[in-house]
């Protein structure tokens, strides 16, 4: 038998010896729980969108926000699922952070029906981070909310996590396109 086989022997039977079976089951479980756990992380997936949006959707397009559309208002159609400060009234605008914050890149969406036209949009909420609290115009609509056990749907997490300042301003609303339903298959 060579050395390395006889080292590999000797280690694996002075680790048997001091560990037992319960023990690195418990390990093991709690290995393949936390792993099972990781897709549950916010993951930096907004900021690929953000180059996605056409001009005139993200922007304040007349067309999609209809002669009604008041954005400093929670019954703004885009607001269905917001959960905070609108920007719009904390200096910024439902595409913009307010001056001296940054867009968190990560985010939740929600899909919202526009009275103008009747047709239903996917809009991309995020988060501006980097100073305190707006506490102008707070809107906690929950239209679509999904447990947190969804967290890109759901409007209940610090989504200012993957910033560089965790202080919460307020909420933007970009429209990232039209939302299609799935055609069911033939």
């Amino acid at each position: 038998m060579s050395s390395i086989d006889r080292w590999v022997e000797r280690t694996a039977r002075r680790v048997a010896s001091r560990t037992g079976r319960r023990s690195f089951l418990s390990r093991l479980g709690t290995i393949l729980a936390g792993g099972a756990l990781l897709p549950l992380l916010p993951v930096a997936r907004g900021i690929g969108a953000a180059a996605a949006i056409p001009h005139n959707a993200a922007g304040q397009d007349p067309e999609l926000d209809g002669p009604d559309g008041d954005p400093t208002k929670c019954e703004y159609w885009r607001h269905c699922s917001i959960d905070g400060f609108l920007c719009s009234c904390c200096g910024g605008s439902q595409t913009a952070c307010p001056p001296g914050t940054e867009m968190a890149p990560v985010s939740w969406i929600g899909t919202c029906r526009n009275p103008a036209d009747g047709r239903d949009y996917a809009i991309w909420y995020n988060d501006c981070c980097g100073r305190g609290m707006c506490g102008r115009c707070f809107c906690n609509r929950n239209e679509g909310d999904r447990p947190i056990y969804h967290p890109y749907r759901s409007n209940d997490v610090n989504w200012c996590s993957g910033a560089k300042s965790q202080i919460y301003h307020c909420s933007t609303a970009l429209i990232i396109g039209l939302a299609e339903e799935a055609q069911p298959e033939k």
